[in-house]
């Protein structure tokens, strides 16, 4: 028999857009949540019948789940910093201090 291959490359793909989305307020939480949902559930499956999973292949979904764990803790981290910066700052202090910013590249690029 044949043994089956885990492909991590959603996984992987999936934690990428999730770091890529940690900029817009910690949203990547999703995608990387997502991704490390994927590959806890691949494993698991790989191991309640291990001799039908190629042991290199369930090492590469091993390392996709901790990609995507990283990529979570900071998008969680960074979505905490968010909602205390709302929480102490205040939205309309945050965005009259980014409209100021915009405008300022603005000028300085000459438009």
């Amino acid at each position: 028999m044949e043994q089956q291959k885990l492909n991590p490359a959603i996984v992987y793909v999936l934690a990428v857009v999730g770091f890529l989305c940690c900029c817009i307020g910690g949203i990547g939480f999703i995608f990387a949540g997502i991704a490390y949902f994927i590959a806890q559930s691949k494993l698991k499956q790989a191991a309640a019948s291990p001799q039908d999973y190629d042991q290199s292949s369930v090492k590469a979904m091993n390392t996709a789940k901790i990609v995507a764990m990283v990529v979570l803790i900071i998008n969680v981290l960074y979505l905490l910093l968010t909602v205390y910066r709302i929480y102490t700052i205040g939205w309309d202090e945050l965005t009259d201090t980014f409209m100021k910013s915009y405008e300022e590249a603005v000028k300085a690029q000459g438009q």
